[in-house]
């Protein structure tokens, strides 16, 4: 068996991974650690997680974390390096934090702050060319939601050459989970209950030059695009709606074929019958990613409609698909292509 010790397990990506970990065939459980619960049971702060009744928190210790195969990293933004620098070098990690996604300093001092720490193979499989580079890593960074649920959508459109790269226009709503554990009054239920918001608005948040980096180095030259999320009144999932003008003459069929033709082979992404169109409840629970696009005549726009579960495909699940690939496992193990419905 190949032991994972988990950080961050108190939050939502890290009991979702847990949860994930538990059907497993190849992979047990070792150390967990959640900072300001350590010393709890785990079942106190994940009721769910009944598999694990005997099983207590401890502290992010390097070396107690270390003594494991493998380690996932759920720690907020900034935290993992300095945990990262004291694992011995052989040990593999998944990184679920923004630490080492990208490539600018400049990007992380201005989109997180504080010292970058450098960047690591980038773990979004789908992508032309990364799921060899994820399997002769030791490290992976684990990509954030946003930028999964839009890269996944625009990366064909953009590869194939059917949108112009410097006229996109990102509109996507996420579940409250999204936002962490962390309490907040943004996020108390009579906030968000019956209402939908923006936030972050104006190309300041941290997920759009991970959005920018991952699409031009598909598109080939430096795509530029504005992001406005939105939190929507659901637990989790990510609905984006990803528009484009339109480079020179195009049709629906030619944007449909041009998904349908980059994921043909790929188990966890499904081009929708025409017609139909992506919902976060369809994908719930799952590792799945559900496309569906149009060419809007009128405008001489592209547009692509992405939906995934935030927490599983736009974190845990992904980062256990990275784990399988990097340990030269069958990719989808211990993961779902079907969604939790109703």
């Amino acid at each position: 068996m190949i032991t994972a010790s988990v950080a961050g397990a108190s939050g939502y990506a890290g009991g979702e991974l847990l949860r994930l970990l538990a059907g497993h065939p190849l992979i047990e459980v070792g150390a967990v650690a959640a900072g300001g619960r350590a010393g709890e049971p785990l079942v106190a702060v994940h009721p769910n997680l009944v598999e694990y009744g005997d099983l207590v928190l401890g502290t992010a210790d390097p070396e107690r974390l270390g003594a494991a195969d493998l380690v996932f990293l759920a720690l907020p933004h900034g935290e993992s390096a300095a945990i990262v620098a004291q694992l011995p070098s052989h040990v593999r990690v998944v990184d679920l934090g923004a630490d080492f996604r990208l490539a600018d300093p400049v990007d992380w001092t201005t989109y997180y702050g504080g010292t970058h720490a450098g960047q690591w193979t980038y773990g979004l499989s789908e992508l032309p060319g990364l799921r060899a580079a994820v399997a002769t890593a030791t490290h992976v960074a684990n990509p954030g939601c946003y930028a999964t649920a839009v890269a996944l959508a625009l990366a064909p459109v953009l590869g194939a050459g059917l949108v112009e790269a410097d006229d996109i226009v990102v509109v996507a709503a996420s579940g409250t989970s999204g936002a962490g554990r962390k309490a907040s009054d943004a996020l108390l239920a009579s906030q968000v209950m019956g209402s939908m918001s923006a936030y972050k608005v104006g190309g300041v948040h941290q997920h759009t030059p991970e959005m920018e980096q991952a699409l031009s180095a598909v598109a080939g030259t430096d795509v530029t695009l504005s992001f406005t999320p939105l939190l929507a009144p659901m637990p989790r999932g990510i609905v984006a709606t990803c528009t484009a003008k339109a480079a020179g003459r195009t049709t629906a069929d030619a944007v449909r074929d041009a998904l349908r033709d980059a994921y043909a082979a790929e188990p966890f992404v499904t081009v929708l019958p025409d017609g139909h169109w992506p919902q976060t409840s369809s994908v719930a629970g799952s590792n799945s990613v559900h496309l569906q696009a149009a060419y809007d005549a009128h405008a001489g726009r592209v547009v692509v409609v992405s939906a995934i579960d935030n927490l599983v495909k736009g974190a845990a699940g992904q980062a256990l698909q990275n784990a399988n690939i990097m340990l030269g496992l069958d990719e989808a193990m211990g993961l779902s292509r079907n969604g939790v419905a109703p």
